[in-house]
């Protein structure tokens, strides 16, 4: 009765988030308020016999979770509200692009910088960065959808070939199921299918964006020495995770202290009406409130053990048609759960198999918005792009991972 009860609830959470356009009730406040309500009833009614101790043994897990997402992003929302604020960005892709460019250059353009900076840098930041230069271009809300999906996809993409690119391929090769050597194997076809999406996604893009020569913003020392810091922490973000298996999250918030001391230190004689602490208030709390509430949702599913029962596909199927599912099914239901619930049940494949899964795992997420971090942030800041209009892409997007997950299927035959 109770495991009825949650996903039916969760269910309808998912619903309001889908017609969030038709209600007009914000995506954060439902999933905020059935996500802690399915946590209440598991703690009034265990499941399966266990006590309140087990109950918030597993509460407390899902919040580390929730809480290290957050603090992360909480950290690179930040870095990049800050330069943001300043036109720092912005003077950057005036700087760089030329006076006008098609439409059409601009769709591949963007889907190769944000498959490279998510190769580089973690999802979150990549996104927040190539959305805010989109967005700086003031296009037409049809066109920044198809812009904004583009991204999504690419920056999924981006990550999956590298440990530190994203979370579901460092869970996989730390269980030995693949090498660094099997992952770069995955670059082609991830790459190919970004340049297939954008082939698509340019259809019908047959004109050409003007860079206003707006007059430059003058760029002091203090914000040329916050994004080297920026820049600096990405990079040992990476560097101490993969020598050190130093924590992300640590890595990121010493590098936002390093930046409010140095800005303490370099504006101490200027007079400002901001101070550098003050640009977290510039965040979009609603899109934390969201993740809360959509991990806090994902981590009850797993509590009623409904992510073990996706395991049974293996069962049901050779293991490349059902890694090919399990991608698409880490649309609805997040991608770490799902991927543990599968190395946890010991599943025989082969290296080949378990390098199609790395991608199917990686990209599949990009199908529905609310699949990955890269969608829910595009969602939250891109106001045209919501649950159904992202759903009018799903044919392109279904395309390009339908090839890219083949291409990983034929680039495992090498190992």
């Amino acid at each position: 009765m109770v495991t009825a009860i949650i996903l039916t609830l969760i269910t309808l959470a998912f619903v309001l988030i889908v017609i969030e356009d038709i209600i007009h009730v914000n995506k954060a406040k439902t999933t905020l308020f059935f996500g802690t309500l399915c946590w209440i009833i598991l703690f009034i009614s265990p499941l399966h016999g266990q006590n309140p101790e087990n109950v918030q043994y597993q509460l407390d897990h899902n919040i580390l979770e929730i809480a290290t997402l957050w603090l992360f992003l909480m950290a690179a929302m930040t870095f990049v509200a800050y330069l943001n604020s300043k036109g720092f960005i912005q003077n950057i892709v005036h700087k760089i692009m030329p006076s006008a460019i098609s439409e059409r250059k601009l769709m591949f353009l963007i889907g190769g910088f944000s498959f490279l900076f998510s190769s580089i840098s973690d999802n979150i930041t990549a996104t927040l960065i190539s959305l805010a230069v989109v967005m700086s271009l003031k296009l037409d809300p049809k066109k920044l959808i198809k812009y904004a999906t583009l991204i999504i996809f690419s920056v999924n993409s981006g990550g999956v070939s590298l440990i530190t690119g994203d979370v579901t391929t460092l869970m996989i090769f730390l269980d030995g199921k693949v090498s660094i050597a099997h992952l770069l194997l995955l670059v082609i076809p991830a790459l190919a299918s970004v340049a297939l999406l954008a082939i698509m996604l340019s259809f019908g893009l047959n004109g050409a964006v003007e860079f206003t020569k707006q007059e430059e913003r003058r760029i002091e020392k203090t914000d040329i020495t916050i994004a080297v810091i920026f820049l600096s922490t990405i990079m040992a973000t990476l560097t101490l995770s993969v020598l050190y298996h130093v924590p992300p999250l640590l890595t990121f918030l010493f590098g936002l202290s390093l930046m409010f001391l140095t800005a303490q230190f370099l504006m101490r004689k200027k007079d400002v009406n901001k101070k550098i602490i003050d640009y977290i208030r510039e965040i979009e709390y609603d899109t934390l409130l969201f993740f809360v509430g959509v991990l806090l949702l994902v981590g009850a599913l797993k509590e009623v053990g409904m992510l073990s029962k996706f395991t049974h596909l293996y069962e049901l199927m050779p293991a490349q048609y059902a890694n090919y599912l399990m991608g698409i099914l880490s649309a609805a239901v997040d991608n770490v759960p799902l991927t543990a619930a599968l190395l946890k049940a010991e599943i025989v494949m082969s290296p080949q198999q378990w390098l199609s899964f790395t991608y199917a795992t990686g990209v599949g997420g990009s199908m529905l918005i609310i699949g990955s971090a890269a969608g829910i942030i595009a969602m939250s800041k891109v106001k045209a792009l919501t649950f159904m209009s992202y759903l009018r892409m799903s044919v392109y997007l279904l395309i390009a991972y339908t090839i890219g997950y083949m291409g990983s299927y034929l680039a495992g035959s090498f190992i």
